[in-house]
């Protein structure tokens, strides 16, 4: 599984960063973070061994795999309390050109 890391609130904002822009093939390209998906866990011991499951079976879609091959970085996944149902929120951030992303969104989301 490529996604195996948690990352703590200062590795994630070493993680993330602000958008650019860099030159590929002459032309001026966008290139920024996108949340790729999202899911929520109940409260359970250890929340990281359970969201193995999803996050293995996310990246096994289609939307998975073409994340996997199309991001700029290798996406990484960020664990934070969820306050409404005393749990766990997982997200899946990605690296992608802004072309990229309206594909993404477009067959997607």
């Amino acid at each position: 599984m490529a996604i195996t890391t948690p990352y703590t609130v200062n590795e994630y904002e070493s993680l993330h960063q602000a958008p650019e822009v860099r030159i590929i093939n002459g032309a001026l390209v966008k290139i920024s973070d996108i949340v790729v998906h999202e899911f929520r866990l109940g409260d359970v011991e250890d929340p990281d061994l359970y969201a193995g499951g999803p996050l293995y079976t996310w990246q096994q879609t289609d939307a998975g795999k073409w994340i996997m091959e199309n991001a700029v970085i290798k996406p990484f996944w960020n664990r934070m309390v969820d306050p409404l149902t005393y749990g766990w929120r997982y997200i899946i951030v990605a690296r992608l050109k802004e072309s990229d992303q309206t594909y993404f969104k477009l067959k997607f989301k």
